[in-house]
């Protein structure tokens, strides 16, 4: 099969072919603009491949109701330009090939549990801790889906008692994306985070919040693993203070051989940083496989 991938974000679409074995071809990235640039930009590209079905993990939040009017949009995102616009429509009836679609982070939630390092698990987490902090969560085998998806990121936290910063999310101020995400370290610190390296009180607090927050989803979801990525987790160095922090504050009220491994429990992706693409790739041919 010839199978199409985007990984839609805010700053870039890329798009890749693929096939079946989740073996990537060849890939292009094309900026965001407006969709009356970008789009056709797009879909010149997947037309040229002759693909057989395309599938879309895309920046949210998005429609996933099939029975709803406005499956396949992209709803109430702050990237204006795309607010309500029906990004599954458009592609299909230029492309009149099945399409599959999901948010970017659970198409990489997908691509690792289908080819990476949580394949053969029932339930499993992406956290991509970057721009934005995004949660990707895979259960009894399948994405989690509800009233919308998983909006992870903006899990309320506790502050840290010595930390004074406010936060930098527009709707909840000291979420877990308000107090994590890269721009929050900048905004705190005043200084990007490959900047602050050295700073071990930088990446004392970051684990902190990020070890809160998994705690969290630990005790809701019961993920039998945990993977790690984004942009700020390329600080590599933070892993084994996450790792601690999570300890920790479990205080040993759960004990399980996950958490007594936890070196193999709160993990790095493994498909080195294509698992997005790869996840949408498995839309795509789920799409297809379906009949849709």
């Amino acid at each position: 099969m010839k199978i199409g991938a985007l990984e839609a974000g805010g700053t870039k679409m890329v798009c890749a072919i693929g096939n079946e074995m989740g073996e990537i071809f060849e890939k292009v990235s094309i900026p965001t603009e407006i969709p009356e640039i970008t789009m056709p930009k797009m879909i010149e590209y997947f037309r040229d491949r002759k693909i057989e079905a395309l599938g879309i993990g895309c920046f949210g939040p998005i429609d996933l109701n099939r029975n709803s009017d406005s499956y396949g949009y992209i709803t109430t995102t702050p990237k204006l330009a795309w607010s309500n616009y029906n990004i599954v429509g458009v592609l299909k009836e230029a492309l009149k090939i099945p399409v599959g679609f999901d948010t970017d982070v659970n198409a990489s939630a997908l691509g690792e549990s289908t080819w990476g390092i949580t394949k053969g698990l029932e339930n499993s987490m992406y956290i991509t801790i970057g721009t934005g902090i995004g949660t990707g969560i895979i259960t009894n085998g399948k994405m989690l889906h509800g009233m919308l998806h998983p909006e992870g990121g903006h899990l309320l936290l506790a502050k840290h008692p010595d930390d004074d910063f406010e936060g930098i999310c527009p709707y909840h101020n000291t979420c877990l994306e308000g107090l994590a995400s890269g721009p929050a370290i900048e905004a705190r610190w005043g200084k990007k985070g490959d900047e602050l390296s050295a700073h071990k009180e930088v990446w004392e607090l970051e684990a902190y919040y990020i070890a809160q927050a998994l705690v969290n989803y630990i005790m809701i979801i019961s993920p039998e693993r945990i993977v790690l990525g984004g942009g700020v987790m390329h600080q590599e160095h933070i892993m084994p203070l996450i790792r601690k922090e999570v300890k920790r504050l479990m205080s040993e009220y759960i004990k399980t051989k996950q958490l007594e491994d936890i070196e193999n429990y709160i993990v790095f992706p493994s498909l080195n940083d294509n698992q997005g693409i790869m996840g949408a790739l498995k839309l795509g041919i789920n799409e297809y496989q379906s009949g849709n």
